[in-house]
């Protein structure tokens, strides 16, 4: 369990950080990794304000805006507009950097971004944008990508990112694609079981060894993302 009052927090004028692992100064021995999972934090960006994020090693980034688009630049000359019911993903080389601004002059912007480790080979490429339509598709985990890796001629790595919006006393099911990965629950808004534990906002959960994952939603409009992901 990764509760949300466990949380590193990182805060200044333009912007405030939720960690959930070690980030920046943040440091917790009970909050390593969770296999290539590295960062997930929740960011609140003040109006007209930006963040810049030096990227230390090679790795897949993730940004999903929750409250508002958001403005996307990085040192390798890529720019992107991420709206909300989009996910960006970008193999980000050590040494890189990239900045996230808030497009709005009066309006707060909270987003998510997810780091997953990559072998420095692999980690090249364009940003990709991938749209999903939780409204559309209630009561669901709705597949948003996969990513299969191949890491040589013997092994590859794959992660699937998926997200739902859940009305009250709505159930639903993962069934992991690939046995020997982990699964990583974060819930973005109000509450749920998952596989008999309650979580609630800013809340995460770790699970490894499982075939598959059960959750009942415990309030209206309640929003979770799931990460399978390598261990």
């Amino acid at each position: 369990m990764f509760l949300t009052e466990e949380r590193g927090v990182t805060e200044y004028d333009s912007y405030r950080t939720y960690s959930t692992f070690n980030f920046g100064k943040f440091y917790n021995s009970s909050k390593p990794p969770f296999g290539a999972l590295a960062v997930l934090n929740e960011d609140t960006i003040a109006p007209g304000k930006s963040m810049y994020m030096p990227v230390t090693v090679c790795a897949d980034v993730i940004l999903i805006p929750a409250v508002g688009d958001i403005e996307y630049a990085d040192s390798l000359g890529n720019t992107s507009v991420v709206q909300v019911g989009q996910a960006q993903l970008f193999s980000v080389p050590a040494g890189a950097s990239y900045t996230v601004t808030n497009p709005y002059s009066s309006a707060l912007i909270n987003f998510l971004q997810l780091w997953l480790i990559q072998p420095a080979p692999l980690c090249n490429g364009t940003p990709q944008l991938f749209a999903f339509d939780i409204e559309a598709s209630p009561n669901c985990l709705l597949p948003v990508f996969h990513k299969i890796q191949h890491i040589n001629a013997q092994t590859s790595a794959q992660y699937v990112l998926s997200i739902g919006r859940f009305s009250g006393r709505s159930e639903a099911a993962y069934t992991m694609n690939n046995p020997g990965n982990g699964l990583f629950f974060f819930v973005i808004e109000g509450a749920f079981e998952i596989q008999n534990r309650l979580l609630h906002n800013g809340d995460g959960l770790a699970l490894w060894g499982v075939e598959e994952a059960e959750l009942e939603a415990l309030s209206n409009n309640a929003v979770v993302v799931v990460l399978e992901t390598p261990l």
